[in-house]
């Protein structure tokens, strides 16, 4: 919690003013009931009604400033607590954004959304306690002691009595509220998950008939929270009661007492009743610390998932300016030769050199030992079955996971020793599962550079064939598209996906299982305008269909995560036993003869 509490800083000028406010607060409190004594004392009991008028005067004024005062703390506690958990919450979201997909597998999104939202929330509220009851609170305590033995010091023995009793009455609720806290911090964690789950498998649920079984699995996780919570609640709301029953017998022991020493001419009215507001001040503000301190462990829990995020360093990161290289020899060969031809050659010759990849937690290697050329120009395809590492290859390329061992290089330059954002900005990628974002179509095809014009825009989605569903769209290119594309159909989604890639100029274009949801036509008629637009760039293709790779100048086939082929297609049918398997699975015999 103090760790993160140091993101305070920046507010310091704040913290102090609240300072000042909080305790000029405290003073104006605290010598209200003084200026009430001498009233009764000297005004009232007297008759001298022009000191009533003039101390009731000077009440006004320290109740006007106290409140001032409470008005204005509480005014910039806020301001501060919520500024406080704005740069919290932009720094976790920058701290997320710079992590590996490694870190969300281990994470989980779910949590990272829970972090960033719930328990940032937690601890803005609990910065908000403790900038105006930190000091306040124990201000008024001592204060109200001090000035309680000043009006009376044998009467304040009471005190010695009444303070260890709500001690031990506030550390017994403690003691049995604290854990519970901790317990719903987690259970709100779980109810979160499984709410998420639900909302997001939905269409899986209902296809099973599971309603039911997701109901109760929900109510189960509700019901386990609602129960915790409610012990803690009976908890809270059993301290009132207690403290005020305690209250009240403080006040018949004082005023029992008091009039005592009144009788005897030991003691004012006026002190005695000044007496009773210290008293009642001092309980009041044991009861705020108590609320303090129940806050801020629950706080805690919050902080130490906060700052896991925060003190997780990312394991994907750009190199130091000293280390980015210059393209190898073979980089420069290439472009050598190229002037000495003539020939137009393009950028983004992708070189995997013995890659061997594991993704976290795993057993065994996703893909092993991979070595192969992707030449600017040239189609590369990749197929395999189900896990045989085809996508694992895709996401090597951008650092969406870092190699174990081996090397990747895009024109002779190891992808290592380039900055993450101009690597990226080489490559438009296609992944294997389709995301649009809310907005317009127009908007999410220009999602690579909000700059580009919408004539870019619409010969990047006739090259995708998204064109002809777009234009009929109620406002066509401006027509919204919902959360996660939602109200598109799947083939249509892949498609603005496509556009979305082509739409900026890159030297590499990756294809991650792309054509999936499209039928033979549309794909055949995409993948003729890929051919077309990206000539002088590298292209990528993973799939799982004979027909998407049947074309491609090289052909790498995986199995196990090893390459087991590599060819043209009619080489691989008779070179390659998995090519020629997964063929005859697909073709005719006479298109494999």
């Amino acid at each position: 919690m103090l760790k993160l509490l140091k993101n305070l800083r920046p507010y310091t000028l704040s913290v102090i003013l609240i300072s000042i406010l909080v305790f000029a607060r405290a003073i104006a409190e605290l010598f209200l009931p003084t200026l009430m004594a001498e009233i009764v004392d000297i005004g009232i009991v007297t008759g001298n009604i022009p000191f009533i008028w003039k101390t009731g005067g000077i009440m006004l004024l320290v109740t006007l400033a106290g409140s001032l005062s409470a008005v204005a703390s509480s005014y910039i506690s806020a301001r501060t607590a919520s500024g406080f958990s704005r740069d919290v919450r932009r720094k976790v979201f920058h701290r997320v954004e710079s992590f590996s997909l490694n870190a969300f597998d281990e994470i989980g999104t779910a949590s990272m959304i829970t972090r960033t939202t719930n328990d940032i929330t937690q601890v803005q509220n609990t910065v908000v306690m403790m900038l105006r009851m930190m000091l306040y609170a124990p201000m008024m305590a001592i204060g109200g002691i001090v000035m309680a033995i000043s009006k009376d010091p044998p009467l304040s023995i009471l005190l010695v009595v009444v303070i260890p009793l709500i001690a031990g009455v506030i550390a017994l609720i403690a003691s049995k509220g604290l854990p519970l806290f901790t317990q719903i911090q987690k259970k709100i964690d779980n109810l979160t998950l499984v709410l998420r789950e639900s909302l997001t498998g939905v269409r899986v649920i209902r296809a099973f008939n599971k309603k039911n079984h997701d109901a109760q699995r929900f109510d189960n996780a509700n019901r386990s929270l609602t129960e915790t919570a409610v012990k803690v609640n009976k908890l809270m709301a059993g301290m009132m009661p207690l403290m005020m029953l305690i209250f009240n017998f403080t006040t018949i022991a004082v005023i029992w007492f008091g009039s005592l020493r009144i009788e005897s001419g030991e003691m004012l009215i006026g002190d005695l009743m000044a007496f009773i507001q210290y008293i009642m001040h001092i309980m009041f503000s044991l009861v705020m610390v108590t609320m303090m301190f129940i806050m801020i462990p629950r706080a805690a829990v919050s902080a130490v998932r906060i700052n896991q995020i925060l003190d997780k360093e990312p394991d994907i990161t750009d190199p130091d300016p000293a280390e980015i290289s210059e393209p190898e020899t073979a980089g420069h060969e290439a472009q050598g030769t190229a002037q000495t031809t003539g020939k137009p050659e393009g950028h983004g010759k992708i070189e995997f050199k013995n890659v061997s990849f594991r993704y976290h937690g795993a057993e065994e290697p996703a893909v092993c030992d991979i070595s192969f050329t992707a030449e600017p120009g040239k189609l590369t395809a990749i197929i395999g079955g189900t896990g045989s590492g085809k996508s694992t290859i895709i996401n090597l390329i951008p650092r969406f996971y870092d190699v174990y061992s081996g090397s990747i290089t895009i024109d002779g330059r190891n992808i290592r020793s380039m900055l993450q954002k101009d690597l990226r900005r080489k490559i438009g990628l296609t992944a294997q599962k389709s995301v649009l974002f809310s907005g317009t179509a127009a908007d999410n095809i220009r999602f690579g550079d909000p700059s580009l014009p919408i004539e870019s825009v619409k010969q990047a989605a006739a090259s995708a064939q998204a064109d002809g569903f777009i234009e009929e769209m109620t406002n066509a290119y401006d027509a919204e598209i919902s959360q996660g594309g939602a109200n598109v159909s799947g083939g249509q989604k892949q498609r603005i996906a496509i556009a979305r890639a082509l739409a900026c100029k890159r030297e590499i274009y990756l294809f991650d299982d792309s054509f999936s949801a499209l039928d033979f036509k549309t794909e055949a008629a995409i993948r003729k305008t890929i051919r077309r637009n990206t000539e002088h760039a590298a292209v990528l293709i993973v799939s799982q269909r004979i027909s998407s790779v049947m074309q491609a100048d090289n052909i790498i086939v995986m199995d196990d995560g090893k390459i087991v082929g590599q060819g043209r297609h009619r080489e691989l049918l008779k070179t390659c036993p998995v090519y020629r398997e997964i063929a005859a699975s697909q073709l005719s015999e006479e298109e494999l003869a």
